[in-house]
């Protein structure tokens, strides 16, 4: 497969302004022994995305934007055995964690919180909105056959957080999560996913268009915010015994959205905070009288990435997308965006060949 000198990027050049969409030099001529260089077929828009082109996460400049990729690999390094050139993958946003510290040896479920790791794509290391992208190896996963690349790159990020998320909620089947956010890119996401793994979900947003997609997604009970925190709480108790959720997610940004996750939450329940908002505003009275234990999470390990990529493979979790053709259509993408009548995802096609010849293959993709 020729691969060309020069691709098209969307880059974030300087904070606070529009994405530089030009030529760049095409990367991976020489690869490390643990990278890969793959050839994005679809890229996702993601909120961290807007924090990067603010400035907030410190990113150096130029830096390709998008952190939620899938591609075909097209040249691998020599130390990477797990994958061959023409495999179709997750384009992990972690770039090469130490191995050595606690968190790379302790428990799977927290390599990813390495704090010598080498970076994150598109966060400080050029992303996914491009042709193609260095990948560490060693952390992408490789897609089941009946997930497509349009389902796959949203799953990058907004997949495997909201299901990190669910992991340290540490619910077992039968009990209740309550989503503040449930109806948006990673809440849809979780809310499928809960069911998938046999639990009660309760979805709370504040948009029409989230509540609507939240209940398309398997919601067993939905709670509009817009009629005010008590109210919220009522409505979350007349659904469990009086009790509150067993565990809550926040994945909404709002300043009050973690006030009224932990007042869903029963006592002595687990509020896990994904979303993340400059302060996390939570009355003393819930930490204090109710015992409401704040968890943060952080996306998710590989293995718990292939735990999700299984869960979305056998149980036909749906992404729901926006589509866009090309790296141009990105600040159409944005506009949609911020728009606040999105349902779900926006999707950059890339590789119109890869996307085709996945519809050719004759699998029915999820």
């Amino acid at each position: 497969m020729a691969i060309q000198d020069k691709m098209l990027a969307a880059q974030v050049v300087e904070f606070k302004k529009p994405y530089k969409i030009h030529e760049v030099p095409t990367p991976g001529k020489d690869l490390n022994e643990y990278d890969m260089l793959a050839k994005v077929a679809v890229a996702s828009l993601c909120h961290t995305d807007g924090m990067v082109l603010d400035g907030i996460m410190g990113t150096p400049l130029p830096c390709t934007a998008s952190h939620e990729g899938s591609g075909t690999v097209v040249k691998v390094g020599s130390a990477i055995k797990e994958f061959r050139v023409g495999d179709r993958v997750l384009c992990s946003l972690t770039y090469r964690r130490c191995g050595k510290c606690g968190d790379c040896t302790g428990p799977e479920v927290d390599t990813q919180y390495c704090p010598n790791v080498g970076g994150y794509l598109g966060v400080n290391r050029d992303g996914s909105f491009v042709e193609y992208e260095v990948v560490d190896g060693r952390e992408c996963c490789m897609l089941p056959d009946n997930v497509s690349f349009q389902t796959a790159a949203p799953l990058a990020c907004a997949g495997v957080t909201v299901w990190g998320g669910l992991v340290r909620a540490g619910l077992k089947a039968g009990e209740t999560v309550a989503i503040v956010g449930g109806g948006g890119g990673l809440g849809h996401l979780g809310v499928q996913f809960a069911k998938a793994l046999g639990l009660h979900v309760i979805a709370i947003d504040a948009r029409d268009e989230a509540l609507s997609l939240a209940k398309e997604c398997g919601a067993d009970t939905l709670v509009d915010a817009r009629s005010g925190k008590e109210k919220v709480v009522e409505e979350v108790k007349k659904v469990t015994r009086g009790q509150g959720a067993d565990a809550t997610l926040n994945v909404s940004d709002h300043e009050s959205a973690a006030a009224t996750g932990a007042a869903v939450t029963k006592m002595h329940g687990i509020l896990v905070q994904i979303a993340q908002p400059t302060n996390v505003s939570v009355p003393f009275q819930e930490l204090v009288f109710r015992d409401i234990r704040i968890h943060g999470s952080l996306t998710s390990s590989k293995g718990e990435c292939l735990k999700m990529l299984d869960v979305v493979s056998k149980h036909n979790i749906k992404v729901k997308t926006n589509s866009f053709n090309g790296i141009r259509e990105v600040p159409n993408a944005i506009e949609l965006a911020h728009s606040g009548k999105m349902q779900g995802k926006p999707v950059i096609l890339i590789d119109q060949e890869a996307i085709e010849n996945e519809k050719k293959s004759g699998l029915k993709m999820v």
